[in-house]
This record gives C-alpha cells, structure tokens and sequence, in this order.
C-alpha cells in the first residue's frame, strides 16, 4: 500500500543538505550551490519529480564518472547576439545556469541573446531559467530535448524525447507569466515517483510496451509516454529536438542518453533566447500591458467546477508561498533516500518534521 505520510523540511535546511552531498561528490562549492539551488526551487514551486527526489540518481552518475563533476565551460561567440556553450558533459544545472546568464548578457546590450549548449545532461526543471531571465526583467524561450520515450503521432516504437518547454515574461503587480509544459500528458518524473511510493498512475498517463494503456507505473516505466493532444504533442517534441538537438550539435532523433538505463554521456542540448523588452518600449509600459493581461484573464468568468481563472505560472506561485511557510513535504520513500545518502556520503541528515513548520 501506498504510504501518505508527509514530513516537511524548510527549503534552506534541504538546500544544505543537498549542496553538502554534492559537494561530497566531487562539485565546486559554488556548483554544488547553484544546483542545490535549482533543485530546491523545483521542490518550493511544487515540481517535485524534478527536486531532491533525483538527488540520489544524479549522485550516483557523477561518482560513477558518467557526469563530470568539474566541466570546463567555454563559450564560443557566433556574432554579438548568439554564442554556443559546450557543456564539457557537466550537470545540466551548471551548464544550463552559464548559458542562460551569457544569454541575458547579450540582450542585456543588444536587445536579444541566443545561446545553444550542447554535451549537457538533464538540467531538471525548465522554468529554472525562465525565473533566472525574470529576475533580471527579461523574456525568455527555453528548448531542451531529452532520451526517447514518446513514439512519434502514428509510431509504435518510441524515438522523441518528452523535452519540456518553458517561456517567461516579467509584470509588474502581477505573478508573471511562466510556461512550463511537457509535449506528453505528463512528465516521466510522476510515473517514477508514484513508482516509489506504490501509488497506481492515472488512465491516459502512459502506455505499456505494447502501447496498451496502463495504470501500472513500474509497467509504465517499461512502456511509454502518451502525448498531449496527439500530434500536437509529438509535433511539440520533434521541435524540442530541432532547437535543442539538431540546431546546437547534440544528439537527437532517440540518440540521447537515458540517464536512468544508459552507462554512457547524454550529450544533451539546450537552446535559451532571452528578450529585452523594452528594445520595443519601455519596460514599464510592458510590465503595465502585462499586468492588463493577466487581469483580463483574471476577470474571465469561472467555467463549472472552477472557483477561479488563474494566470499561467500562478498555481506554482501560490504553491510556493505556502511552501517557504510550511516547509516542503516529503514521503516516507524519500525521507528513506535521505537517510541512506546521509549515511553512505557520511554527511548530515535533512532535519524533517511530520507537521507543517508553522503549525
């Protein structure tokens, strides 16, 4: 049975934990804080398949050298407004992280930045970057591309990856819209986290090798991923793969490494793009047109079955105020997780508590 006990952790406490074990595992202390960072954030805005859950699989490729640990990151300028980034088979976070912050440089002066990456790895949550050009006031396109796990529209056997796409604009008074959507129904990180925890998946989720649907998520997890509108899914994916995988020099087509069943590099591609907005006005008159937007959707009347029109980005928003409060919860399958990586790494346990920190 499926266990439902919670324990709750406060972000800064799992941010230590996870920092101390990465650098256990051989990282810098300031790329073992960027990703301890970046996966914290992911577990604060409610993405928990992409948060400390994979801590441990991360851990586990880097000490067995299929990750390095120290990459030697070297930009290479194309023109003023695009440069490509070769990862030098480094945590997607660190690489990820650098590529965005040289892409936010060029449109910082030139008013648009693009930056591919190539020879990454997996770099967790998508809208990690998006929030890292929204701190800075700046739109944002972000491709990667990812192991096959999707058949192409009509295909039986699988050979696209569920590659998410992220997209960000800044506001002023309002949450600011963030686009975080895989080209599957859902992310493979639920079905490995219900996996874990013994908890059956919904129908339509995912299919089993012999594309059967199933409710299964350990057959899941043999089988594939169903796409999000048919071909518009797949279409998706395969466009993941142009910007992320054909376009920079990563692998792509199914050629990607899966980090959880191959002893190889990824090689794994990224694409960001950033946008000044006020290249084309002010950006206070964006933030101000933005604000107007979301309040227009705001004002939309509720569908039946909805008690509101929320803006893309603000369940997480929400999600994450309540989580900086009460700290993050966790399952028994992971407190197990922490405890043994404690223990092996020899490095302090995660402090969790079975209530909520402000109750």
């Amino acid at each position: 049975m499926a266990s439902t006990v919670r324990y709750y952790a406060k972000p800064s406490d799992a941010e230590t934990f996870c920092k101390a074990a990465l650098v256990k595992s051989g990282l810098s202390e300031a790329d073992a804080g960027m990703m301890a960072s970046c996966l914290v954030e992911a577990d604060v805005r409610g993405v928990d398949t992409h948060g400390l859950a994979r801590l441990e699989q991360y851990i586990g490729r880097v000490t067995a050298g299929l990750v390095n640990a120290t990459p030697k990151l070297e930009i290479s300028a194309k023109t003023p407004v695009v440069a490509h980034l070769d990862g030098d088979n480094g945590f997607g976070f660190v690489v990820a992280t650098k590529a965005m912050e040289e892409a936010i440089k060029r449109a910082d002066t030139y008013g648009i930045g693009f930056v591919t990456v190539d020879h990454s790895n997996h770099f967790g949550m998508a809208a990690t970057y998006v929030l890292q050009a929204l701190r800075k006031g700046m739109i944002s396109l972000c491709f990667t591309n990812s192991a096959k796990q999707m058949p192409p529209f009509g295909g039986k056997d699988t050979l696209l990856g569920i590659s998410p796409f992220a997209a960000g604009a800044p506001s002023n008074n309002e949450v600011p819209y963030i686009l975080d959507m895989a080209p599957s129904v859902v992310a493979k990180g639920k079905i490995r986290r219900a996996a874990r925890r013994g908890e059956s998946i919904p129908l339509g989720w995912a299919l089993d090798k012999d594309g059967n649907p199933t409710t299964d998520a350990n057959v899941a997890l043999d089988g594939s991923m169903a796409p999000i509108g048919g071909p518009k899914g797949s279409g998706i994916a395969i466009l993941m793969d142009i910007m992320a995988g054909v376009l920079t020099g990563a692998a792509f087509g199914g050629e990607v490494g899966d980090q959880y069943k191959e002893k190889r590099p990824q090689n794994v591609g990224h694409s960001f793009i950033v946008i000044k907005p006020d290249v084309f006005m002010s950006s206070e008159e964006f933030r101000a047109r933005m604000d107007t937007l979301a309040q227009r959707v705001h004002g939309i009347a509720p569908a039946p079955g909805f008690k509101e029109v929320l803006f893309p980005g603000e369940p997480e928003h929400r999600l994450s105020e309540t989580r900086k409060a009460e700290g993050i919860p966790y399952a028994d399958a992971e407190k197990e997780m922490f405890e043994n990586m404690a223990k092996t790494l020899g490095i302090p346990g995660l402090s969790l508590t079975p209530t909520p920190l402000n109750s």
